[in-house]
């Protein structure tokens, strides 16, 4: 079997923990990072949808950050989306925050009825330093 070599960010563990899931794995150059959602300490939602979705991407920078990459690394994104059509615009005032300067990463963006309670998720591939 092989050992998976994981990345757990500072924090947010009792998410981790419930769910039985790794937060990003490292494997062959890249970082496979799994859907970050919005979510405080305790895994629970936060209701706000702008301050959710920047609360998604502070957690993905967490996880970058502890595997010593940025944003600017980030190759590949998806995001999902509950009820798009009517949270797109909204949630994508916020993106340009996180995003820098172009070209962005490749992106793919899935509408879903549902995520656990929450409104947003954005998992992404990332290339690691050499």
């Amino acid at each position: 079997m092989t050992v998976r070599d994981v990345v757990f960010p500072p924090g947010r563990q009792a998410l981790y923990e419930r769910n039985r899931y790794s937060p990003a794995i490292k494997s062959n150059g890249f970082l496979f990072v799994s859907g970050q959602v919005g979510s405080r300490e305790d895994g629970s939602p936060e209701p706000e949808l702008k301050a959710q979705v920047r609360l998604a991407f502070n957690n993905l920078n967490k996880i970058l950050k502890e595997a010593g990459i940025t944003f600017d690394d980030v190759i590949d994104v998806t995001v999902f989306i509950v009820d798009p059509q009517k949270r797109f615009e909204e949630i994508w005032e916020v993106v340009p925050e996180f995003w820098g300067v172009a070209p962005h990463p490749t992106i793919t963006a899935v509408g879903v009825t549902w995520l656990y309670g929450f409104d947003f998720e954005i998992k992404v591939i990332a290339k690691l330093p050499d």
